[in-house]
């Protein structure tokens, strides 16, 4: 019989051991390069604990789900872009907890493969790697290491400092926060690296249970993959990521991604603090904090995907374009494609590349797209609207978060 916790109870908090320690160069202070022991955590194993919610939780598990469910069967027709957008804002948001910034400016143009700054690249990386870890979620109905490991080498690939770890478990020690040279004043030395392998696999097992909640399976999956800490460098991104491909696997949600990075980087030391909490057995906290971004996440969403629904009428009643024109058939696509080029423009609307650049410049014109690079080649053209409400739904997110702390 698989060991449980009964409602209300503590999850069962970290463990500690002292490890050897020693610095693989000189660096930092005397007392960075003279430690030679350090305490680490050693998590629980969680693959067979049970987990059931206090019974005044068990509601707002309810109605976040209820509410991801409701986003996912949007019957409109415009479902592709709504993915899109709600998948761009999650892994934005996610990158931003980080510390990750860019401007959209610049993330469009990285998202279309035009060279930007660091930061930029970093977003786009995400972005995919959000995508992948979810969509095979999907399609195995499994979460799988391989995919946990091929979507970390995704972001981390062309990462300056983490490149040659991409796609790896780490071999080494690691810690958050304190030194940037020993684990000495650190929040947080998860366990150590031989015990990795291990750890995820009870992780993975953990989440491809079918009987607990989904919502609280999620919100523990990810509070324990980032307890291990299980690369160098990218575990908040991909963490958070397992969180939707969980709901993916769990059938939450079929075309959608619930950005639920923008809640946490709402308050953001208050999700880091629970976390930590995580680690003391205070689980239902951090449960009831994933059910409330999710709630409010899903309904943000919704409201996304009202002002989406009503762009393409807006659009063609700004430009007027001649029917069966490259700029009208251009319109009724851009909603999902928010970032194009004249090539994929030609590739959406099957009209010949001078055509495209007409109908591209009088969109322009007309105020509905805008010209993310300064050159004559290889131009990049931004949706205005769709690339406004990806910035004003995370904050309509970070807004009704704060909100319910009041």
């Amino acid at each position: 019989m698989a060991p449980s916790t009964p409602s209300g109870a503590a999850w069962p908090p970290h463990a500690a051991r002292t490890v050897a320690w020693r610095q693989s160069g000189r660096h930092g202070t005397r007392a960075d390069r003279m430690l030679r022991e350090v305490t680490v955590s050693i998590p629980p194993m969680i693959a067979e604990l049970d987990y059931t919610p206090p019974i005044g939780l068990a509601p707002a598990l309810a109605e976040a789900a209820r509410e991801v469910i409701a986003v996912d069967a949007d019957p409109r027709g415009q479902i592709g872009a709504l993915g899109g957008l709600l998948l761009r804002t999650e892994s934005v948001s996610s990158s931003k907890i980080e510390r990750i910034d860019a401007s959209l400016e610049d993330y469009a143009r990285a998202v279309a493969g035009i060279r930007s700054n660091e930061s930029a690249s970093s977003m786009v990386a995400a972005t995919r790697a959000l995508a992948q870890m979810i969509d095979r979620a999907g399609q195995a109905g499994r979460v799988h290491l391989d995919d946990i490991l091929t979507a970390h080498r995704t972001l981390m690939a062309d990462d300056r400092m983490d490149g040659h770890y991409a796609g790896r478990l780490r071999d080494v020690q690691n810690w958050i926060g304190g030194s940037d040279h020993s684990p000495i004043g650190a929040v947080h030395i998860p366990p150590p690296p031989e015990t990795v392998p291990a750890y995820l696999d009870d992780l993975v097992a953990f989440a491809n249970r079918d009987d607990l909640d989904p919502v609280a399976q999620a919100a523990i999956a990810h509070a324990q993959f980032e307890s291990i800490h299980p690369f160098t460098d990218g575990n908040g991104r991909i963490g958070r990521a397992l969180i939707n491909a969980i709901l993916r696997r769990r059938g939450l949600t079929r075309r959608t991604v619930v950005p639920v990075a923008s809640a946490m980087l709402a308050e953001r030391d208050r999700y880091f603090a629970l976390v930590n909490g995580y680690r003391e057995g205070r689980v239902d906290a951090f449960v009831a904090d994933l059910a409330r971004g999710t709630r409010i996440a899903a309904m943000e969403a919704r409201r996304s995907a009202d002002r989406l629904a009503e762009l393409p009428a807006q659009w063609r009643e700004l430009s007027r374009p001649r029917a069966g024109s490259a700029a009208a058939a251009l319109l009724g696509r851009l909603a999902e494609h928010p970032i194009v080029t004249a090539e994929e423009a030609q590739e959406l609307t099957g009209a010949p590349l001078s055509s495209v650049y007409t109908a591209l410049d009088r969109l322009e014109a007309d105020g509905i797209i805008h010209q993310v690079t300064a050159r004559q080649r290889n131009r990049v053209w931004g949706v205005d609207d769709i690339l406004a409400e990806l910035d004003e739904l995370a904050a309509r997110i970070g807004a009704a978060v704060r909100a319910t702390d009041r």
